[in-house]
């Protein structure tokens, strides 16, 4: 459940991350961080693109003044994660 989970939410960071040239929403990967008889940590990061992450997901100053507005994509595919992580385990309980 957690791996399953962990890819979809790769997958839609990276249907909906903003499209330049592409590289950024094909950066995306899923890494297991820990594990061991009773648990599994995974982790979805952005391989060679993280430092622009934060500035996409919450916009950024310009170089010449003014904002560029944030495209939030990061926040609720994680959100949905978590719910399809708690519906995978109760699924499997019941």
């Amino acid at each position: 459940a957690v791996r399953k989970s962990a890819t979809q939410v790769k997958n839609e960071i990276s249907a909906n991350a903003p499209r330049d040239t592409g590289k950024y929403a094909k950066s995306w990967a899923t890494k297991k961080t820990g594990e061991n008889s009773h648990s599994l940590e995974m982790t979805v990061h952005s391989k060679n693109r993280y430092q622009l992450a934060h500035l996409l997901e919450k916009g950024h100053a310009k170089r010449g003044g003014g904002r560029v507005s944030g495209k939030p994509h990061i926040a609720p595919a994680e959100e949905n994660g978590v719910q399809l992580l708690e519906n995978l385990i109760e699924g499997a309980l019941s």
